[in-house]
């Protein structure tokens, strides 16, 4: 069952899984070419580039807190007063990467972590002198005022140059999206993939308003979806099976047996359909249901329109063992199912099904037969038996049929015969009645109670 419908989904699927994986293989190929270049472009980022090693100094005391001070005037090397000697053990000697050279030092006075330094001469450089106070106190190397930096700049931390910062990630973010493998359907990728199911889905009796919501569901569910490559055939199929299932998917889904059950007793149901849709089969299916529970069951053979109507519901009552009330030909239906109401009160039937002669629904006579049982009976149940291959015929009789005496569930018989299901997919979506059990053979335990999520396993595989 299913085929047709089954191989334009899965084609739909497999199409779009390799368009998409095609896309993500040339997009990998193109960025590939790029790498080297981006490779380059990082090595000139000074963020990026390792960090030249600092070299310092032994250290034989205490740490020692380096200032470098301005002196705005160079002193003349013959000129240069000797510096008083310091102490060995403090003295410490720093050497610059930059000049690579050893620096004069000069010492000032730091009381507290606080420097203070005298000011200079403009004419000629004067010594520093170096008060020793208490412990507290430091010792700081002074190197060449020439290679120094402004006293406003040494403790400050030099900020980080935002253009290189935003080349960086950049650049990093696209040679991450040139082997991430991730994939964004677009909706140039997707649309004549979609015009395609649709139309293939009309070919499989899928209703044309219908097959219109699928498509502009998976539009919604799957264009500017970002998905890795792994993922994106269950991405896909998972999207398709939201979307059939929505369209399936009715709050007045019933069973049968919960809803007699819960019912005043005789519980009377009528049975509704054209010639030749499996009526009668299902009321026996429907019967041996019944039975198996436990309930009571009586049949009106209310068709007394169809030769061998009557004698073909008497054979499945014969085999069921269930008693038949019955009239001649010609006679008229709604006496006969008042007939079969009044046995089951009087002998505590559970459940009376009512057979109905098969017509079309532009056969008003029958129409108005229908109407009048409606009136005097008042079933509690009416359902609609069609068959799962008749296509879009079905939704036009159970919508007439709703409209004069209303529907309360459908029946779909020979599913098992039925290579395009688009008629299960359709008839909830476009009446509003739900679907409530599927035959699927001759036999009376061939019929099953309506599961969406079984349907779109069954289409999706």
């Amino acid at each position: 069952m299913f085929d047709i419908l089954k191989k334009k989904i899965t084609g739909f699927i497999d199409n779009l899984t390799k368009k998409e994986e095609a896309k993500v293989e040339s997009k990998i190929e193109t960025k590939t070419e790029e790498k080297s270049v981006l490779i380059q472009q990082i090595k000139h980022i000074p963020e990026l580039q390792p960090k030249p090693e600092v070299i310092k100094a032994p250290e034989k005391s205490k740490s020692k807190e380096i200032v470098r001070v301005p002196e705005p005037v160079k002193v003349k090397e013959e000129k240069k007063p000797e510096l008083p000697k310091i102490k060995e053990e403090k003295a410490e000697k720093i050497i610059v990467k930059e000049e690579k050279k050893e620096v004069p030092k000069l010492q000032v006075k730091v009381e507290h972590k606080k420097t203070i330094i005298k000011p200079q001469p403009k004419e000629v450089q004067s010594e520093l002198k170096i008060q020793e106070s208490s412990k507290e106190s430091k010792i700081l190397d002074i190197p060449d005022p020439q290679i120094t930096k402004p006293i406003s700049q040494v403790h400050h931390i030099p900020e980080k140059k935002p253009e290189a910062t935003e080349a960086k990630f950049g650049i990093l973010k696209q040679i991450k999206s040139i082997f991430t493998g991730d994939v964004e359907i677009s909706k140039t990728d997707i649309v004549d993939l979609l015009d395609g199911l649709e139309l293939e889905m009309l070919e499989s009796d899928v209703a044309m308003d219908v097959a219109e919501e699928i498509r502009k569901d998976l539009e919604i569910k799957l264009i500017g979806s970002k998905i890795r490559k792994s993922e994106l055939n269950s991405f896909i199929k998972d999207a398709i099976r939201k979307s059939l299932l929505e369209v399936m998917t009715n709050s007045r889904i019933f069973d049968i047996l919960e809803f007699v059950k819960a019912q005043e007793k005789p519980v009377k149901i009528m049975f509704l359909g054209i010639n030749g849709s499996g009526k009668t089969t299902t009321i026996a299916k429907v019967t041996k249901m019944l039975l198996s529970a436990n309930y009571k069951v009586v049949f009106a053979a209310s068709d007394t329109f169809r030769a061998a109507a009557i004698e073909q519901l008497q054979v499945h009552a014969d085999r069921l063992g269930v008693k038949m009330i019955k009239r001649d030909y010609g006679s008229d239906p709604t006496a006969v199912a008042y007939d079969a109401m009044s046995h089951a009160k009087a002998n505590a039937i559970d459940v009376v099904l009512i057979d109905t002669a098969g017509r079309q629904e532009t056969n008003l006579n029958l129409l108005n037969e229908l109407k009048k049982m409606n009136r005097v009976i008042a079933p509690q149940l009416k359902v609609y038996i069609g068959e799962s291959i008749a296509g879009n015929a079905i939704i036009q009789q159970v919508s007439e049929f709703n409209k004069e005496i209303g529907i309360d569930g459908v029946i779909l018989t020979k599913l098992d015969c039925d290579a395009k299901g688009g008629t299960v997919l359709s008839i909830s979506k476009t009446t509003g009645i739900p679907i409530i059990y599927l035959g699927t053979g001759q036999k009376y335990e061939d019929i099953e109670k309506f599961d969406a999520e079984k349907i779109v396993e069954r289409i999706l595989g």
